[in-house]
């Protein structure tokens, strides 16, 4: 764990937020239990232990038991407490300060297999969390959303902004979209953070959704590491640089505002297996089929973020750099080896 220790210690320096706001807290949040619930698991607990704010946070999730047995550590956390619900029907019970609603399927099985369930758990979901936390007394709501809100990014059209109009193209982005719309029509005041690609410890690199997840775990089998489209550029935020983002959006964000999270650097497909490659050794090889599968004349896809208004109204910007970023992850997965699937 001493990478997570060190990007907490990171996470707590580094964010340009008052903490003290969370003195005292109740914190309810939903998504707990994956990506992005784990980093707010573990930054909330070492920044609560470290400036003694005596705050708590209850983690609302489907199955408790098992994710406390996959994750033990979690269970010893005297700030933590698990509540079982699923997010269509939950009730809070009780009063709260801040609401965290990161729930969401991503891992794309839903968008392909069953569109409507997916649409209910983004959109329905919200609707009864928004309504359960103006009952609850929240002051304050960040609300996960994601890239997905724009669609297809126009190839020369080299980052997107807050300003671009959105037009989703899958269940996932409609129904982020609508539920921000959920989110800013209510009393309690919120802000959404629009998240783009990311990199860190506790990614799944089960499937082959996520390009960079997908390259690690090739490589983590000995390779060789297999690109299908070696074109698109993306760009990627590590953990510990998302958790600031998050935290100062809840903390500092203002009302009904979308802020973009990501980086602004962008990488072609091609050029980020080069690098994954170089975190080991040896270097696996990396046969690139994008001829074979695309042809050389389509233009480049993007998906690549204008971050400028969180710089300018929130002081936020990327601390990590992605050689670096890509080191810490690989160095993560090769110690836990928690999600790699056997070959």
């Amino acid at each position: 764990m001493s990478f997570i220790v060190e990007d907490c210690d990171f996470i707590l320096k580094n964010a340009p937020c008052r903490w003290e706001k969370l003195a005292g807290a109740k914190i309810f949040i939903t998504g707990g239990t994956g990506f992005f619930g784990k980093w707010f698991l573990n930054s909330f607990c070492h920044l609560n232990k470290k400036l003694r704010l005596d705050a708590k946070m209850t983690v609302l999730t489907r199955a408790p038991e098992k994710f406390l047995r996959g994750f033990p550590e979690y269970a010893k956390e005297a700030a933590l407490s698990f509540t079982e619900g699923d997010v269509r029907d939950a009730c809070f019970g009780e009063k709260y300060d801040f609401l965290i609603h990161a729930a969401t399927p991503s891992d794309g099985q839903l968008d392909e297999s069953n569109p409507e369930e997916l649409y209910s758990i983004i959109v329905d979901g919200t609707r009864n969390i928004m309504k359960n936390a103006e009952k609850a007394g929240i002051k304050r709501t960040l609300y996960v959303s994601s890239g997905g809100v724009y669609g297809v990014q126009p190839s020369k059209l080299s980052r997107i902004s807050e300003t671009y109009v959105p037009s989703p193209h899958n269940v996932y982005g409609k129904g982020k979209l609508k539920s921000e719309e959920i989110c800013f029509g209510g009393t309690v005041s919120a802000s959404s953070a629009r998240c783009f690609a990311l990199v860190g410890p506790y990614q799944n690199l089960g499937g082959r959704r996520f390009a960079i997840n997908s390259f690690i775990a090739d490589a983590m089998k000995g390779g060789p590491i297999y690109v299908k489209d070696g074109r698109p550029y993306r760009s990627y935020l590590y953990a510990a640089d998302l958790m600031i983002w998050l935290w100062t959006i809840l903390l500092e964000g203002r009302d009904k505002e979308t802020y973009n999270v990501g980086s602004s650097e962008a990488i072609s497909i091609a050029d980020l297996a080069c690098m994954v490659a170089g975190c080991f050794t040896p270097e696996p090889c990396i046969i690139n089929d994008t001829a074979q599968n695309i042809g050389s004349c389509a233009p480049a896809p993007r998906y690549v973020p204008d971050v400028t208004k969180a710089s300018r109204e929130l002081g936020l910007e990327q601390l990590i750099a992605l050689p670096e970023a890509v080191k810490r992850a690989v160095g993560w997965h090769k110690a836990t080896c928690r999600d790699i699937l056997p070959a």
